[in-house]
Parts: C-alpha cells; structure tokens; sequence
C-alpha cells in the first residue's frame, strides 16, 4: 500500500481528542448512574468481560480500581457461561463487559449470566442499544462514531476512558476527575508526537518486545496486538519486571524493545529493566527520560496524571503504528483474515 494513501485508521486516529470530549459531555448522565449504583452495592470484587483490544481496556481498568479503590478485579472467561453452561455467584459483585459492537454472543451470555447470579452489571459499548447494552443494568455508551478500519483505535481509547471515568466517579475522587476532563486536549497533544527514531528501527524487523507495568502493561498489551494486526511484526508484551525471568534470553544485539514509561511508582523499575536491556545490546526505546545513553527517548506528552498517562501514550502509538503500517506494505484498515465484528460462542 503507498505510504500516501489516506486510511480510515488514520482518520479515526485522528478524531480521538473530538470522540473522547463527546463521550465525557454525552455520556455523563449514564456515569454518574453506574457510579452510584456502585457506591450503593459497595462491591468487595469487580470481575470483566471482553476479549481482544476490549480486554486490554479491562486490564486497564483492573489496574485502575484496584491502585484507586482497592477492591481486586478479575477477568472472567466468556465461555465459562456460553460453552461451559456455569453461572457464577457473584453477589454483590460488580461485572463490567467491554464491546465495541456489543453484539458477540459468548459475551453477551456471559453478562446475562452474571446478572442472574447477582452482580451489578456495567456495559461499555459503543452500540448503546446492543445485545449486550439491553442485557445489562447499566450502560455507557460510547459515542465513538462510525469505526470502519479492522484496527480498533478510538474505540479502544474511549473504553479505557469510560472505565476511568466510572472509576473517578465511583469513588469521588476529584483528582482523577480533574485528570480524566484533561484527556481530550492531551489526546490532541499525543497525536504531534513524533516517534520517527522507533519507525526507522521497525521498518524491517519482525520482532519486537513491549515493556509495561500497572496501567503501562494494559497498554503494553494493547500495543503488541497492533504491531501483529497492522504491521506483521511478531511482538510480545512483558511485564518489565517479568520479561527478567526468562524471556530477556531472547534480547540480543539489535533486538528491538519498546519500554513505555510514565512518571509513575513503577518507573525506576521501567527504567532499570531498559538500561539492563540496552546492556544486552538491544536497542531499546523509551517514553521517559533517565535512562540515560543507550537508550533513545520518544517523545511524550509532559504533566500527565500517571494513571491516565499510558492512554494518552497509546494515542502517539497509533499515530505511529498506522504510518508505520503503510510503510512497510500494509493496509493498516484490512488485516488478513480479521474481520471487524468477531462473533464467538
């Protein structure tokens, strides 16, 4: 594909900053809801459902809640309900599912069945009247718009942002509500920043490692399915602390590794694994400064809050990701053999 030829990916990319200030204006009456009927149940555990880039935004929101409100969250199996026929006990729990289309049977099953065994269930979707939407007591729309591009962006952008937003809300917590209503231009911010160094490196390489903690390792995630689904680099997200305990066998000279570092508690650790890395011979890229030489610095957008930070570094990547895409001969919008719907049982 030529490298000028316009994606719909470029352009859902780039309607990000506008996407996540209709969903904060649109969708605030159903936050506020969700919110207090989470502050009424008072839950002990949150579990989630999704699968994909959506189960990445449930990552995220795992990290979320459990640094802010410190209730634990889990990550439940579709098919523990749609091909397994068991309903869980999960009174006074909450069960939150993530779809952008809200129409995939195992995780519709899954949110009815978690409904019947009494946990508050939470939609996020970007199809308000979805299977999933009418199967659940609550509902947030996410107000994306039209996504056409295979590659879920801005779409994956305002799931996270609907799990933060409920997060802060839940929990009155007004930092975070301050960080959250800062997004949109932060995501304006992110789309100038120029990751050329990473792109030069990546042009022809086939593999690649993806460095994260907390909320960063959600993203991590995120990042390392996109590299396959757009670009057909065979990338693999670690835990900067658990890419030690084996695979950094792997790094060798020239090996390339992506560390996304934000200013939070896990960053001297994010740093010591990238300059342990580049020891190695790798050639390490990082989103924060103090790493020191070695390492090469991408750019980043500055006074973000740390839990908030990892999203506003995913909006650079797929700035980054989709030119990329294109560079090296693919149609970012049209991945072999992926669909944008997928249905499972």
């Amino acid at each position: 594909m030529s490298v000028e030829t316009p994606t719909h990916m470029s352009a859902e990319v780039a309607e990000i900053p506008a996407a996540a200030a209709r969903f904060l204006d649109g969708s605030r009456g159903q936050i506020v809801a969700a919110a207090a009927a989470m502050r009424a149940m008072d839950p002990r555990l949150i579990v989630t459902v999704a699968r994909g880039s959506s189960d990445h935004a449930a990552s995220y929101l795992k990290y979320a809640a459990e640094i802010v409100a410190g209730v634990p969250v889990a990550s439940v199996g579709p098919s523990v309900a749609s091909i397994y026929g068991r309903q869980l006990r999960l009174d006074g729990a909450a069960c939150i599912g993530i779809s952008q289309s809200g129409q995939s049977p195992d995780i519709v099953e899954m949110m009815r069945s978690a409904h019947a065994g009494g946990a508050l269930t939470v939609a996020v979707t970007n199809d308000g009247s979805s299977p999933m939407a009418a199967a659940c007591d609550h509902a947030l729309p996410l107000r994306a718009g039209a996504e056409r591009s295979v590659a879920a962006t801005k779409t994956f952008v305002m799931s996270v942002l609907a799990g933060l937003a409920l997060v802060a809300e839940w929990r009155e917590d007004d930092e975070l509500r301050t960080a959250v209503a800062a997004l949109p231009d932060q995501f304006r911010q992110a789309l100038d920043c120029d990751w050329a160094p990473l792109a030069d490196r990546l042009v022809r390489a086939n593999q690649a490692f993806v460095l994260g903690r907390g909320p960063g390792f959600a993203i991590a995630n995120e990042v390392a399915l996109k590299f396959k689904e757009t670009s057909a680099i065979h990338a693999e997200s670690y835990s900067a602390a658990e890419v030690l305990h084996g695979p950094a066998a792997l790094v060798q000279a020239h090996f390339p590794v992506l560390a996304l570092g934000v200013a939070d508690a896990a960053l001297p650790q994010v740093i010591a694994t990238a300059k342990r890395l580049a020891g190695q011979g790798a050639d390490v890229f990082l989103t924060a400064d103090g790493a020191g030489a070695g390492v090469t610095r991408l750019a980043s957008v500055a006074g973000v809050h740390p839990l908030t930070a990892p999203l506003v570094l995913v909006v650079s990547f797929y700035r980054f990701i989709e030119a990329l895409a294109r560079r090296r001969g693919f149609n970012p919008d049209t991945p072999p053999y992926l669909r944008k719907v997928t249905e499972t049982v």
